[in-house]
């Protein structure tokens, strides 16, 4: 059906009918969205089946990579294209009068995923797919995903996203493909004929069922699965004598329960109930996963001991560590192999990978949850310590603090970081930068123990997504310019730089820059009725809301700004436009009252006539992927502030760079590799030093108050908050206002002036549009380095082995 355009037209009727019952005229745009869908899923079947069928008949070595976030984005153009029917289907749809982007448009975003974490994990799938390795992921199939954003009197509301309300075109139900997860109970172990015997009982059991989903490859052979989990009750397994003791309601509150564990991403743990569910959600997520990983790997093998020369599992952050003892579990009560055998096993299937140093991320749980919800587990966990604290005796003897402070169970809670690390043969950190500080302050007393085990990846993202997708027009002035092989090999985007005084080349991208910057003001007008100057330059604060990536800085130099204009001290040399978006956590208030302050601000300076437009500042609301993929290859800047070595990578600096967008950043992350990449010159430095952040941490001289009374800047700024701008509003304001005068965590003060000279550079650097051009060039021909097949092949050579 996808030989040639006439094959494809008949075929699409044919479907449409055979499917809704209806022809073009009568059909809707989501009909003819379903229609195309099904017809795409069924081209790529048979290579699916068969990529499975080869890694069996080879006995190819697979990776299965557990991550609580899969950020797919939509994907009806990603398959059409990466399948190589994109320019047909386009075509012959206009033929039956149907626009293929109107269909795009129909396609709900996965709601799989947050930010950062779930994007570099579809990221991963789509390079492990392109580069030909075996690699699948396993996560939760949310019913609802996060929340829905949405702004009202410019607050965040949170609203359920029913992006499952028309079903998902891409995944297919696998009933045979079930597991059993028992939560509660208790555990009975008794010894028969020399053989440990354990027996949980009065459990509350789960039923786990895979719907899957093809990762198709870049124009190759090779579709790998997306599992993702969903959580069933089992009370139709119940008997009627089990029902008629219990109630119906009974059994209609468990399967309330039951379902609700695959319904939201990270439900709120600031309750018991809510801490309790998130656990829950993680050992679903890797029992279910464990257990069809374990019982593929015996269709095809008969000794378990060789598990680990034919799987990899990784563990995307500290959410699927309990992988570690649920193997355990696994291969000991299951498969009765000895602990030593099975720690063997363990540790040598199971990596890691840390994405953070937040202290609020680097989750803890409570004994007496853990040990009531997940009985067999924490009896591992506990025995897991045990031993490892043995072996620390022997190495530091009398050494408290240090046994404390490596210790899996300790101080009444189970650290899940040092679960990881013990449990798993390598741990990577995701920059240079990351990955320094992890050996050398957060886990540095693991570093020493372990040192064998610690690294380095990168993070990376689809060159294909993000720039052959999102940007077909730079994408195209690429081609021209250098061939097409950079597509299979981003590496050879090196070879643009060889054009960056090309005035020629310049004025090109500068055309592509304006076109990308009229859509996206297009689209901003149509979203929030807002009118934005496509000449104006746009710069660009996209990411999750939270008081370390420092939305607040950039708000307070737009104040600034606004308040020079107003007492006529300054004339912009060139219109700005500032675009906000990001969701803030349900229960992190300052968060939400930063998207509060955001939309107040603007709606302050956005009608005010006496500014001639020279500022505009735009919130868009519901930030995910497809946003994501209209707002990036119209930025002219990109804001990459966060506190100096509290961002682990950063992927978005990523995306911005390969777009041809100049980052203003600090010296965190990945935006030092950048850095070094590009050199300092075409990129825009700026704040404190990461050593300098961590020695104030450690000797507590930072002394917010004098920095506060040294510039009138800040004075005026922070009055505005409580007296001025937005009085009817203070009391939204009040907590930012203490939080940053009284303790300051992140320095967003201290880093104000520096911030503040640093954007006079960036405005006057954008007024000479050759020299622009020229670091937008070096950006792009640089940012090869960042894609996600660089980061796989470390991956795959130096920890997974595949």
């Amino acid at each position: 059906m996808f030989t040639n355009k006439e094959a494809f037209k008949q075929a699409f009727l044919e479907r449409l009918v055979s499917m809704h019952g209806k022809g073009v005229q009568q059909s809707t745009l989501s009909d003819r969205y379903y229609t195309l869908s099904s017809m795409v899923r069924e081209y790529i079947s048979t290579t699916w089946v068969e990529t499975n069928d080869y890694y069996k008949e080879n006995g190819a070595k697979q990776v299965y990579y557990l991550s609580m976030e899969f950020l797919l984005g939509k994907l009806l153009k990603q398959n059409l294209m990466y399948v190589g029917k994109y320019s047909l289907c386009s075509e012959a749809l206009s033929e039956l009068g149907i626009d293929i982007h109107e269909l795009e448009e129909q396609e709900s975003d996965p709601a799989l995923g947050n930010g950062g974490l779930g994007r570099l994990a579809a990221d991963f799938m789509d390079s492990l797919a392109s580069l030909n390795f075996a690699g699948h992921g396993c996560g939760i199939r949310y019913k609802y995903g996060l929340f829905e954003q949405k702004i009202v009197d410019g607050y965040q509301v949170e609203v359920p996203d029913y992006w499952l309300q028309e079903g998902n075109a891409w995944e297919v139900r696998k009933s045979d493909r079930s597991f059993q997860i028992r939560f509660g109970g208790k555990v009975n172990i008794t010894e028969q004929a020399g053989e440990i015997i354990v027996e949980h009982v009065d459990y509350e059991p789960v039923l786990a069922v895979a719907y899957d989903m093809p990762m198709v490859g870049y124009q190759n052979s090779t579709i790998n699965t997306l599992r993702l989990w969903n959580a069933e009750s089992m009370v139709k397994d119940m008997n009627l004598t089990e029902l008629s003791k219990q109630g119906y309601h009974h059994a209609m509150e468990y399967k309330r329960r039951t379902e609700a564990i695959s319904e939201f991403l990270y439900p709120d743990d600031s309750t018991p109930e809510g801490k309790a569910l998130r656990l829950k959600q993680q050992y679903f997520l890797v029992s279910a996963s464990l257990q069809s990983i374990v019982a593929r790997f015996k269709r095809l093998h008969d000794d378990m001991k060789s598990l680990p020369e034919y799987i990899a599992i990784h563990t995307n952050d500290t959410h699927p560590v309990l992988a570690i003892p649920e193997l355990m579990r696994i291969l000991m009560d299951e498969e009765h192999l000895g602990w030593e055998e099975a720690w063997e096993i363990t540790t040598n299937t199971i990596s890691f990978t840390n994405h953070t140093i937040l202290a609020e991320a680097l989750e803890t749980w409570s004994i007496d949850l853990f040990q009531s919800l997940l009985p067999r587990i924490y009896l591992i966990t506990e025995e897991i310590n045990e031993r490892f604290c043995k072996q620390l005796w022997i190495r530091y003897p009398d050494d408290w603090d240090k046994i404390r402070n490596l210790a899996i169970v300790a101080d009444h809670q189970v650290k899940m970081v040092n679960l990881a690390v013990v449990g798993s043969h390598h741990v990577n950190g995701v920059s240079k930068l990351h990955s320094n500080i992890l050996q050398k302050e957060l886990l540095k007393d693991f570093a020493n123990y372990f040192p064998q085990k610690f690294s380095n990846k990168t993070n990376g993202i689809s060159h294909r997504r993000w720039l052959l997708m999102a940007n077909p027009r730079l994408t195209e002035s690429i081609s021209e310019t250098i061939g097409t092989s950079w597509i299979s090999n981003p590496n050879e985007l090196r070879s643009l730089k060889a054009y960056k005084d090309d005035h020629s080349l310049q004025d090109l991208l500068a055309d592509v820059k304006k076109h990308n910057k009229h859509k996206l003001a297009s689209w901003i007008q149509k979203e929030t009725g807002i009118t934005v100057d496509p000449s104006s330059l746009f710069d660009v604060h996209v990411k999750r809301i939270h008081a370390y990536k420092r939305q607040l800085l950039n708000i307070f130099h737009i104040i600034d700004l606004y308040h020079r204009l107003k007492e006529n001290t300054t004339t912009l040399s060139v219109p700005r436009t500032f675009i906000f978006a990001g969701k803030a956590a349900p229960s992190y208030h300052l968060a939400k009252n930063i998207i509060k302050l955001i939309n107040a601000l603007a709606k302050v300076i956005n009608h005010d006539k006496s500014i001639n437009d020279q500022l505009k500042v735009i919130f868009i609301k519901n930030y995910g992927v497809s946003i994501a993929e209209k707002i990036i290859p119209a930025a002219d800047v990109s804001e990459q502030i966060s506190t100096a070595s509290k961002e682990a990578s950063g992927t978005g600096n990523m995306k911005f760079m390969m777009n041809g967008a100049l980052t203003i950043g600090t010296h965190d992350g990945a935006n030092i590799e950048m850095a070094e990449k590009i050199g300092e010159d075409n990129i825009f430095l700026f704040g404190l030093k990461p050593d300098e952040v961590l020695r104030y941490y450690a000797n507590g001289q930072y002394n917010v108050r004098d920095v506060y009374e040294e510039d009138n800047r800040l004075k005026y700024i922070m009055d505005q908050l409580m007296y001025g701008l937005f009085s009817r509003e203070r009391a939204d304001f009040q907590s930012i206002y203490y939080s940053l005068l009284n303790h300051d965590e992140y320095f967003v003060l201290k880093d104000f002036a520096c911030y503040v000279e640093t954007q006079n550079k960036v405005a006057h650097t954008y007024t000479n549009q050759q020299e622009w051009q020229r670091k937008s060039i070096i950006n792009i021909a640089q940012s090869g380095y960042f894609s996600s097949d660089r980061t796989i092949n470390e991956y795959t050579e130096d920890i997974w082995k595949i």
